[in-house]
């Protein structure tokens, strides 16, 4: 738990992603990337000199066969109010559109959810759980799919709604992250969704465990290059001794 309060902690510096009196609310959609993100920041109180207040946000997606009532135990657990909230984000996407590729425009409506309510219970942070390997396989995907080089940003202010979102676990990997959640017994929520291991991101993510067979510090080659670039907003604000993540 130390490591990852100590990755957590230096990536929160690096990018200054709280301040004092920030109220952040945490997307918390039941997998160990959001629980771990949660545990952290509450871990994180006695420790970092900012002082901020936390909330749980579940987005009910309408998909069938989801429970999320161990979510509500995890967060009394910690002392963090939480929130569930039910969409029509499923029906809309699978049964109404159709959608094939059904991830981007979810996300989206997720993301958009996810902000709105936060606004609504006061906060002006989104915590979100993306970490290390995520944003490896999400530039990787710009550049394969799109021919772009791009990433989603560690920090993220959105001018509309005044909402910054942060990533507090992105130098994090997810292997340490899915130890982490096994041996803490966390109430991971099983991902129901139809589309979930049949994505363009599990196709990159394959490639990635095939390539790192010949190459073995590809992302940390990538990684390091988003931020020597760096693309925009991955420049640190705090220059800070680098170390493995």
């Amino acid at each position: 738990m130390q490591k990852l309060l100590g990755l957590a902690r230096r990536c929160i510096e690096d990018y200054r992603m709280i301040e004092p009196g920030d109220r952040i609310a945490v997307g918390l959609s039941g997998g160990k990337d959001s629980l771990l993100t949660l545990l952290a920041l509450t871990r994180l109180r006695e420790f970092l000199p900012e002082s901020y207040e936390l909330a749980a946000v579940t987005l009910d997606l309408g998909v069938p066969g989801m429970d999320f009532s161990p979510l509500a135990d995890y967060c009394a657990s910690l002392g963090v109010p939480f929130t569930l909230k039910q969409t029509h984000i499923y029906s809309v996407i699978f049964e109404e559109r159709k959608e094939s590729n059904p991830c981007s425009m979810c996300a989206k409506m997720r993301r958009g959810a996810l902000v709105r309510i936060a606004g609504e219970l006061g906060c002006n942070k989104l915590a979100l759980g993306h970490h290390y390997d995520d944003a490896v396989e999400t530039f990787l995907m710009s550049l394969l799919y799109e021919g772009r080089l791009a990433c989603f940003q560690p920090v993220t202010f959105l001018s509309r709604s005044g909402m910054t979102q942060i990533r507090p676990l992105l130098y994090v990997r997810e292997d340490k992250l899915a130890r982490m959640a096994e041996a803490l017994t966390l109430p991971v929520v099983k991902n129901a969704c139809p589309a979930d291991g049949h994505t363009k991101r599990q196709e990159v993510k394959e490639l990635i465990d095939r390539l790192s067979g010949d190459y073995p510090n590809l992302k940390d080659y990538v990684f390091g290059a988003m931020q020597r670039l760096p693309l925009p907003h991955w420049e640190k604000a705090r220059q800070s001794p680098e170390s493995e993540p």
